[in-house]
C-alpha cells in the first residue's frame, strides 16, 4: 500500500489522463491525413507538399526550448504552469480546424502558403501545451509509485485517442461528403475534441506544485534557460552517451519508418486498394494489435531483455512490410494480415526505446553525479519529432520522382505506373529497409540489465 502522502487528487488524475485526448488527437490526424490532403485536395505538388509538412516540425524543435523555459519561469513564479496550458488549449482548437479549411478560391501553391501558415501557428500554440503538460508529473506525483499511477491512465487514454482519431477523422471527412467541405468539417470537429482534452488537463493541474523542490542531497543539474546553453547541454550528452548515440539513433530511423506507412495509408486505400475508406481498415489493422500485445510485450522484455525484444520486433517488422512490396502486382484485402503483425512488431518498436532510455539517464546519474534526465529528454523528443515529420517529407519527395499526379477535384485521377508503384514502395520496401537500418545504431548499445542495475566500468 502506498504512503498517504502518495496520494494524487481524483481530479488531477482524470484530467492529466484526458490531456491526452489532445496530444494524441494532434499527433495522430495531420500525420495520416495532411500529405493526402494537400495533394488530392488542394492539387499541391508532392514535392511542395512535403516543404509544407515538414517546416512546421522544424520549427518545433526550435521553439519548444524557449516555451520550456518561459514555462519555468512561470511555474518559479506563480507556482503553476496553468497559464501556458489554458493559453494552448483555448488556441488550438480554432487553428486546427483553420488548418483544414482552406478557402475555395486557393489552389496550389497559395493552398501550401495557406496551410504552412495555418501549420506553423497551430504547432506554435500546441507547443504553449504540450511542453508544461510534460513537465506536469515531477510537480505533481511526489514519488516513483505516485507517478507510475498518474501515467498509466494517461497512455491507455492515448493509446485509445490515437485509434479514435486516426480512424474517425477518415470517416467524419467522408460523412461530410469528402472533399474541401468533408476536411473543413472533419478539422472542426476533431480540433473541438483536441481543444476538450486539453481544456480537461488545465482543469485538473494543481494551482500550485503538489512536490516540493529536491532536498541538497538529491543530484540534480542546473536547468539551462537559454536556448543556446540548453543546445550545447544536449550536444554533450550526444558526444558522451555512447548509448544514447545508439538508441536515439535507432528510435528516430524506426520513427521514421513509422511515419512514412502512416503517410503512405491513404494513397494505398485509394490508388491501391480503389477505395479512400479503406484507410480507416488500414489504421486500425496497424494500431489495434499494439493494444492487444502490450502485456506480451512486456513478459518478453523481462525474459529476454529490453534490447533482444527490440531487435526481434525490429526485425518482425521488416519481414512484415517488406511483404507488402507484392500490392504491386497483387492488391486485394489480404494486406490487413502483413499490416497487422507489422502493429504487432509496432507495440515493441514503441515500448522497448521509452524503457531503455531511463536506463540510459540511470546510469549517467550514477557515473557522473549529475542528473541529466531533462537534457536527455529534451534531445529525444527534438529527434522523435524530427523523425515523424522527415517520414511524409520521404514519402512525398518519393511520389514526387515517380510522377504522382496532384489533383483538385473529387474524382479520382489515373496515376501512371511509376507512380503506382512508388506508392507501394513507400509503404513496403522504404518502411521495411529504415526498419534493418535501425539495427545498425542498435548494435552499438551496451546496457544490459546488470550494468543499469550494478555498478560498473562499462561507460553509458
Amino acid at each position: 500500500m502506498g504512503h498517504p502522502d502518495d496520494a494524487i487528487p481524483r481530479r488531477t488524475l482524470t484530467g492529466y489522463a484526458l490531456g491526452s485526448v489532445g496530444t494524441g488527437g494532434f499527433g495522430t490526424l495531420p500525420g495520416l491525413v495532411l500529405a493526402y490532403y494537400l495533394t488530392d485536395t488542394l492539387g499541391v505538388a508532392a514535392g511542395v507538399a512535403g516543404l509544407v509538412v515538414t517546416v512546421p516540425k522544424v520549427w518545433d524543435v526550435i521553439i519548444d526550448p524557449f516555451v520550456g523555459a518561459r514555462s519555468d519561469a512561470s511555474a518559479a513564479r506563480r507556482g503553476s504552469r496553468r497559464p501556458f496550458l489554458l493559453a494552448g488549449a483555448l488556441t488550438v482548437p480554432l487553428l486546427f480546424a483553420a488548418m483544414f479549411a482552406t478557402p475555395g478560391a486557393l489552389d496550389g501553391a497559395w493552398a501550401a502558403f495557406w496551410v504552412v501558415v495555418t501549420f506553423l501557428a497551430t504547432a506554435t500554440a500546441y507547443s504553449l501545451f504540450q511542453v508544461p503538460y510534460i513537465a506536469l508529473p515531477a510537480e505533481i506525483a511526489p514519488t516513483y509509485a505516485a507517478r507510475t499511477r498518474l501515467l498509466a491512465p494517461r497512455i491507455a487514454v492515448l493509446a485509445v485517442a490515437i485509434l479514435a482519431f486516426g480512424a474517425g477523422g477518415p470517416l467524419i471527412r467522408d460523412a461530410a461528403g469528402g472533399g474541401r467541405a468533408g476536411y473543413a468539417v472533419m478539422g472542426l470537429v476533431c480540433g473541438i475534441v483536441v481543444g476538450l482534452g486539453m481544456l480537461a488537463a488545465w482543469w485538473g493541474a494543481p494551482r500550485r506544485a503538489a512536490v516540493d523542490a529536491p532536498a541538497d542531497d538529491v543530484v540534480a543539474a542546473p536547468r539551462p534557460q537559454r536556448r543556446g546553453e540548453a543546445l550545447h547541454a544536449g550536444l554533450a550528452a550526444l558526444r558522451e552517451l555512447r548509448a544514447f548515440r545508439a538508441l536515439l539513433g535507432t528510435f528516430v530511423l524506426q520513427a521514421l519508418a513509422t511515419g512514412a506507412m502512416l503517410a503512405t495509408a491513404q494513397y494505398v486505400a485509394t490508388y491501391t486498394l480503389g477505395s479512400e475508406d479503406a484507410v480507416t481498415y488500414l489504421f486500425v489493422a496497424l494500431v489495434a494489435p499494439a493494444l492487444v500485445v502490450m502485456p506480451l510485450a512486456t513478459r518478453l522484455a523481462r525474459r529476454v531483455g529490453k534490447q533482444r525484444a527490440l531487435v526481434g520486433s525490429s526485425v518482425l517488422f521488416a519481414v512484415a512490410t517488406a511483404t507488402l512490396v507484392v500490392l504491386c502486382w497483387s492488391p486485394g484485402p489480404w494486406v490487413y494480415a502483413p499490416v497487422a503483425v507489422a502493429g504487432v512488431a509496432y507495440a515493441g518498436m514503441q515500448l522497448y526505446p521509452l524503457a531503455m532510455l531511463p536506463d540510459v539517464a540511470a546510469v549517467d546519474a550514477r557515473e557522473r553525479g549529475v542528473d541529466r534526465a531533462g537534457v536527455l529528454g529534451g534531445v529525444w523528443t527534438a529527434g522523435e519529432t524530427a523523425g515523424l515529420a522527415l517520414g511524409p517529407t520521404l514519402v512525398l519527395g518519393l511520389l514526387a520522382v515517380t510522377g504522382f499526379v496532384s489533383r483538385t477535384g473529387d474524382e479520382v485521377v489515373a496515376q501512371p505506373g511509376s507512380a503506382m508503384t512508388g506508392i507501394v514502395i513507400a509503404f513496403s520496401a522504404l518502411p521495411a529497409l529504415l526498419a534493418v537500418a535501425s539495427l545498425v545504431p542498435l548494435s552499438r548499445y551496451r546496457l544490459t540489465a546488470d550494468v543499469v542495475d550494478h555498478p560498473t566500468e562499462v561507460p553509458a
